[in-house]
C-alpha cells in the first residue's frame, strides 16, 4: 500500500516540478521578452535610417550618431537608479510607467521630424525620454526572470530567451527600420509608441510579479552598505563581466554604425535591401544566443569557456575584416564576429543573475545593464570619427578591445559550479 502511495506521490511531484518550471510560464516569458525586442527596436532601428536622417534634417553623420548616443547616455544615469526601486517597490511598478515614457518620448521624436524645419534638439530630447523609459525597463527584466524561478536551470534557459529577444530585436531593425523609413523617412519614430503600447498591456495581463516577502524595506545608507559588500566579495569578476558587457555592445554598434554608412556611401545599397544585408550577421548573432542559452544551463565552467571563446572569435574575425574590401567577405567576416557576441552574452546574463542574492539583484543587474549601455552610446560617435581618419586603425581598436575582453574573462571568472 505503501509502495503504491509513493507511486502517486512520486508521480505528482514529477508533474509539479515539470510545471514550475519554464513551459508553466511560457506566456509571461513570452510577454517579459517583448521589452527587450521593443526597446532594441526603438534604438537599433534608427541605425540604417542614420544617413536619411542626415539628409532630411541637414545634420553631420556626428549629429546622427548622437541620436543613437543620447538615449544610452540618459540611460547609463538612470539605470542603477531605476533598479534600486525595483528592489523596493516591485519589478512591474518600475516597468510599466518606463515603457510608457518610452512612448511617449517616440512621439515627441517623430512630432519634431514631421512638423518642424529644425527639430533636431527637439528629438533629442525625445530620444533622452526614451533612454529613461529603457533605464526603468529592458534592465529590470534580468532581476524579474530570476525572482519568477527557483530553479537555477530553469533562470538560465529562461534568460537565452530574453537575451534571444534582445538579438531578435536587432535582427528585425534594420529590416523594419529601413522598411519604415521607405514609406515616410520619420515613420520608425512613430513606430515606438505602438510597440510599447503591445508590450504594456501583455505586462500587465499576463505577468504576474513574484510575492514579496512582508519585510521592512532596507534603509539607503543600508542599502548601500549591502551593495558595497557585495563588490567587496564579488568584484573582481563582477568588475571583469562589467567590462566585457561594455566592450561587446562597443563593438556591436560601432561595426553596425560602420556597416550601415559604407553600405549606402562606397556599395550604393539603400532602404530594404541594406535592412536585409545588415541584418544576416544579426540573424547569426541571435541563433547563436538562442542556442547557447538552451547549452548552459547551470555550467558556469561551460558559461566562462564559452564567452571567452566568443570574445575571441569575435576578435580574430575583426582582425581579418580589413584584408579585403569586396562586400560578401565583408558581410561574411562580420557574421562570424556576430556568432562571437551571441555567444558570450547569455552565459554573462546567467553568471550575474544567479550569483546575486534576490534583495540585491536588481540593483546589481541594473548597474550592469548601464555598463552595456556605456558600450552603446559609445560606439557609433567613435566609430563615427575614427571613420574621417583611419579605417585600419578602427579594426585595429576594434580587434584589440574584443581580445583584450576574452584575456578578462580568463582572469577574472572562477566558475564555483559545473552543472
Amino acid at each position: 500500500m505503501n509502495y503504491v502511495e509513493k507511486l502517486f506521490t512520486g508521480s505528482e511531484e514529477k508533474s509539479s516540478k515539470k510545471k514550475s518550471g519554464t513551459s508553466s510560464k511560457k506566456w509571461a516569458i513570452l510577454s517579459i521578452s517583448s521589452i527587450p525586442l521593443v526597446m532594441t527596436l526603438g534604438n537599433s532601428m534608427l541605425i540604417p535610417v542614420l544617413p536619411i536622417l542626415e539628409r532630411e534634417m541637414r545634420i553631420s553623420s556626428f549629429q546622427s550618431s548622437l541620436i543613437i548616443t543620447v538615449y544610452s547616455v540618459v540611460a547609463i544615469f538612470l539605470i542603477p537608479i531605476a533598479g534600486y526601486l525595483s528592489d523596493r517597490l516591485g519589478r512591474k511598478k518600475v516597468i510599466i510607467p518606463s515603457l510608457m515614457l518610452a512612448a511617449i518620448g517616440g512621439l515627441i521624436a517623430g512630432w519634431a521630424t514631421w512638423q518642424m524645419t529644425n527639430g533636431y534638439w527637439l528629438v533629442l530630447v525625445g530620444r533622452a525620454l526614451q533612454g529613461a523609459g529603457a533605464a526603468g525597463s529592458f534592465p529590470i527584466v534580468l532581476p524579474l526572470v530570476g525572482d519568477m524561478f527557483k530553479n537555477e536551470k530553469d533562470v538560465s534557459s529562461a534568460l537565452g530567451e530574453i537575451e534571444t529577444s534582445n538579438t531578435l530585436g536587432k535582427v528585425l531593425s534594420p529590416i523594419l527600420g529601413s522598411f519604415l523609413a521607405g514609406i515616410i523617412w520619420f515613420l520608425p519614430f512613430f513606430s515606438i509608441p505602438v510597440f510599447s503600447a503591445i508590450s504594456i498591456i501583455l505586462m500587465i495581463f499576463l505577468v504576474k510579479s513574484p510575492k514579496k516577502k512582508e519585510e521592512e524595506a532596507l534603509p539607503f545608507k543600508d542599502f548601500l552598505k549591502k551593495i558595497r559588500m557585495i563588490f567587496t566579495e564579488n568584484g573582481r569578476w563582477l568588475y571583469g563581466i562589467f567590462f566585457i558587457g561594455v566592450i561587446l555592445m562597443f563593438v556591436l554598434f560601432g561595426i553596425l554604425f560602420y556597416l550601415s554608412t559604407i553600405l549606402e556611401t562606397k556599395y550604393g545599397i539603400k532602404d530594404m535591401k541594406k535592412g536585409l544585408f545588415l541584418a544576416l550577421p544579426l540573424g547569426a548573432l541571435c541563433l547563436a544566443s538562442f542556442i547557447t542559452g538552451k547549452v548552459i544551463k547551470q555550467n558556469q565552467v561551460l558559461m566562462k569557456w564559452i564567452s571567452f571563446s566568443g570574445s575571441l572569435l569575435l576578435g580574430l574575425s575583426i582582425a581579418i575584416l580589413g584584408f579585403s574590401d569586396k562586400l560578401w567577405y565583408l558581410i561574411s567576416v562580420f557574421l562570424i564576429g556576430a556568432i562571437g557576441i551571441g555567444i558570450s552574452l547569455p552565459p554573462l546574463d546567467s553568471l550575474i543573475t544567479e550569483s546575486i542574492e534576490k534583495e540585491e539583484r536588481g540593483t546589481i543587474t541594473s548597474i550592469y545593464s548601464s555598463m552595456r549601455f556605456v558600450g552603446v552610446a559609445a560606439g557609433p560617435p567613435i566609430i563615427a570619427i575614427m571613420m574621417k581618419n583611419s579605417e585600419q586603425m578602427l579594426f585595429y581598436l576594434l580587434t584589440g578591445l574584443s581580445l583584450a575582453a576574452s584575456i578578462v574573462t580568463l582572469l577574472t571568472i572562477k566558475p564555483t559550479k559545473k552543472g
